[in-house]
């Protein structure tokens, strides 16, 4: 039981960590505000709804490194999100939290995706979309 407890925290982590990467990337992505994200997380840590550990950590990381520069966007999986979605469709529960983030794990270990450039290339052909070429990335 208590491996099968462990498997479930663990993919608990995964969409809670992928929640507290997509929110912050929303506030960096702001045009309107020259937001501090060392700081907002800093400020979270301390009576927020939100606080937890892993802010803690995410508060220590973006102190260190505002813009997380020194690192690559690739995020390794170590398995025990996978159990949990298997687990999950073994009992036909539905997990769609933890299943997105653990793909997100996987979209980021692609240099290119083609089933994006496919997706383009089909708007483009039917309904005349833009498109962008290789080079413009």
């Amino acid at each position: 039981a208590g491996h099968f407890v462990k498997m479930m925290h663990n993919g608990i982590e995964y969409a809670l960590m992928q929640a507290y990467g997509e929110g912050f990337e929303l506030l960096r992505s702001s045009a309107h505000f020259d937001l501090d994200l060392g700081q907002i997380a800093e400020l979270w840590r301390h009576g927020s709804v939100v606080q937890s550990w892993l802010l803690d950590l995410a508060a220590s990381a973006l102190t260190k490194d505002p813009d997380l520069s020194s690192l690559d966007d690739y995020v390794e999986d170590s398995g025990e999100g996978r159990w949990t979605i298997e687990t999950a469709l073994e009992n036909a529960v539905p997990a769609p939290t933890i299943t997105l983030s653990l793909f997100r794990r996987f979209a980021s270990r692609q240099d290119e995706s083609f089933s994006n450039k496919l997706l383009a290339a089909l708007r483009n052909e039917f309904g005349g979309h833009p498109v962008h070429a290789a080079m413009d990335r």
